[in-house]
């Protein structure tokens, strides 16, 4: 702990809860795209990130599976990794990995009190307060430069790309797994400008590894690494994956890349998941090959198979059977919709779902509602939550189009009570599924699972 603190100055934080709470309260300060306070920071506490190897991860979606995958084959591999990523399922602590185990509580509330100085002088500029997020990436370079020296640290994006807080990095691959219509408040409402925030995580004769398909978005991408002296890698063109089925349990997909072809089985379901693995293996290819990490195909595979990432398409244990996805966008939608009657058997597909105030929800219900039977509509327990009832309003605008002939909407504004309702429906033979904003997912199956201490958050 005085190691950490460093200066010996009184530490204002004396517990992990203060600690949070303390992150916490910078909330209110939003989300500030720009690099001038996390630059600060670094300045003050001497670059603490140029003494690390970041494979920087951005996207709309799949960002935290395809850190799942890397996470897992490079441990496997007999590497030490720092896996940074958000939001967090279960604790505040989840965003802060090392070799797959949370930072312990001591040490985030050690490093907490070496930054709360920091964040104060810094508050007091032009520059104005370091936000939470701003403050929870100084925490993991912290963390992984001073504390635990992993090997390599994957490194998820927050929110776009160029202007995020954790393009700060100057990785030694980067990985950008697809661009759809999500966060276009802030990012922009067409994919040439969502691509072009994106592809600002690309840096000069770093890698870039990509699944992203809609030509608008690929020239964007293109460009950007033309003018980087950037190789690009693109699905479809450098490598290509191509599914074999699924059995057992597993799916199985041939990658085929520029230095060899492989074939690997993954127990994660839904079939983006194959693109987000078939980027993962470039990404480690790329490694394997030009920075002589030491992938043994054995390990490679094993750690493919073994990769587990909570609240995408997870099965909860019990009865009746509950389905837990994340999807939170249209292009989530559709993958889900496209998946679930290829993972799941069942006569009634029930669906539980709330959602964030700034989404595409209408898109998404495009894409869903023709496979549902029952459609209850819930709200997180969150700030910027979606009013249930407005949700039920765009749901029966696009009934008659998109809809099963008999689907039942309900309303549910409390999702404890959604909850139960939707266990209750639920028979032997049917399926329930949970979907919509992580937050939702967070607290629905920190309740399926019985985990009192669950938080959760941004």
């Amino acid at each position: 702990m005085e190691e950490i603190n460093g200066a010996g100055a009184a530490a204002p934080l004396h517990t992990y809860s203060e600690a949070v709470d303390w992150i916490n309260s910078l909330i209110p300060f939003g989300i500030r795209p720009g690099l001038e306070r996390i630059e600060r920071m670094m300045e003050r506490l001497g670059q603490p990130h140029r003494r690390l190897k970041f494979i920087h991860v951005a996207g709309t979606n799949g960002k935290g599976s395809t850190c799942a995958f890397l996470t897992s084959v490079l441990k496997q591999s007999g590497y030490s990794v720092g896996t940074f990523t958000s939001p967090y399922i279960t604790k505040f602590t989840n965003r802060f990995q090392y070799n797959g185990e949370d930072i312990p509580e001591e040490t985030l509330t050690a490093l907490a009190n070496r930054l709360h100085p920091l964040v104060e002088e810094i508050a007091a500029t032009p520059l104005g307060s370091p936000t939470m997020f701003e403050v929870a990436t100084a925490l993991a370079i912290l963390y992984y430069a001073e504390v635990c020296y992993p090997d390599v640290v994957v490194w998820e994006t927050g929110l776009g790309g160029r202007m995020d807080v954790t393009n700060i990095v100057t990785p030694i691959v980067s990985i950008i797994t697809n661009v759809g219509y999500d966060h276009t408040d802030v990012l922009g409402d067409t994919l040439e400008k969502i691509a072009f925030e994106k592809a600002g995580i690309i840096k000069p004769g770093v890698p870039v590894v990509s699944c992203v398909s809609q030509p608008e978005a690929v020239s964007m991408l293109r460009a950007r690494a033309l003018s980087c002296k950037a190789t690009l890698y693109l699905a479809g063109e450098q490598f290509a994956y191509e599914s074999r089925g699924i059995g057992e349990g597993m799916q199985t997909f041939t990658f085929k890349g520029p230095f060899r072809s492989l074939d690997i089985a993954i127990a994660m379901k839904g079939e983006h998941q194959l693109a987000n693995a078939a980027g993962a293996m470039m990404a480690l290819e790329v490694l394997r090959q030009y920075m002589a990490f030491i992938l043994d195909d054995e390990d490679v595979l094993a750690g493919f198979r073994h990769t587990f990432w909570a609240g995408r398409l997870e099965e909860i244990p019990g009865s009746p059977r509950i389905v837990l996805d994340g999807a939170h966008n249209p292009e989530g939608a559709e993958s889900l919709a496209s998946s679930i009657p290829k993972f799941y058997q069942y006569r009634k597909l029930n669906l539980l779902m709330g959602m964030l105030s700034n989404k595409h929800h209408e898109s998404y219900f495009k894409h869903i509602l023709p496979i549902v039977d029952t459609l209850i509509l819930t709200e997180p327990d969150f700030r910027k939550k979606m009013d249930a009832e407005h949700l039920r309003l765009i749901a029966e605008s696009l009934r008659k189009k998109y809809a099963k002939e008999h689907l039942q909407i309900i309303v549910e504004h409390d999702w404890g009570k959604a909850l139960q309702l939707l266990k209750s429906i639920t028979r032997g033979d049917d399926l329930a599924l949970v979907s919509g904003t992580l937050y939702l997912i967070a607290d629905v199956r920190s309740a399926l699972l019985r985990q009192p201490d669950s938080e959760k958050g941004w």
